[in-house]
């Protein structure tokens, strides 16, 4: 278990490097390409309720995502993290308007405010279609290396519950996130597919 725990803290080393190389218009330039493989995907032209992670700065830049989701009527759901835990719930978001009035959290992530009780939570109010998944490292087999709070693995553990379900996944990633092969353990849960720019 150490052992495993050591493999992983090396790799997001090595991984967080990568990307910190990146300048900020190649980051952009990635985050296009993969945004538009992800506007073409059938399993997001059909999904209705989406939940979308808002972008750090070593991450898949989401903002187009987000603007493309209310563009064709979807139901958008964004993380709500409780930093004290490894919890985490699906919000729903009503519009970009409204993602600029939440308040930025230590991460420098927006999220709704802890007395914020007006939203609906996904998985209270008929589940979700499809996650798009952040992540630090990925490969081809669908194995994911995230920072390491557990928040998605415990989230997509009650989305197995749900009545209508385990939700699609899709990481969305940088080419310089993927990896030959990530190091999992029983509690890492699967990702269905990961997009990025491929030759």
């Amino acid at each position: 278990m150490a052992a495993l725990r050591a493999a992983k803290q090396a790799l997001r080393r090595e991984i967080k490097g990568r990307v910190a190389a990146l300048s900020e218009a190649e980051k952009r330039r990635q985050s296009l390409v993969v945004s538009q493989k992800l506007f073409r995907h059938p399993k997001y032209v059909s999904s209705q309720r989406i939940a979308v992670f808002l972008s750090m700065n070593d991450e898949v830049c989401t903002q187009e995502i987000l603007r493309d989701v209310f563009k064709r009527g979807k139901t958008c759901f964004i993380p709500k993290y409780e930093t004290s835990s490894n919890h985490m719930d699906m919000l729903k978001l009503n519009s970009l308007q409204d993602m600029e009035t939440l308040p930025l959290t230590s991460w420098n992530i927006r999220q709704p405010a802890d007395d914020d009780s007006s939203r609906d939570e996904a998985l209270a109010t008929g589940g979700l279609d499809l996650i798009l998944m952040p992540g630090l490292g990925f490969d081809r087999f669908g194995k994911r290396l995230g920072r390491g709070k557990g928040f998605y693995d415990t989230f997509l553990e009650r989305c197995d519950k749900h009545p209508k379900g385990k939700p699609y996944t899709i990481a969305l990633a940088f080419k310089e996130q993927m990896c030959q092969e990530i190091p999992v353990d029983d509690n890492d849960v699967l990702i269905d597919e990961v997009l990025y720019e491929d030759k």
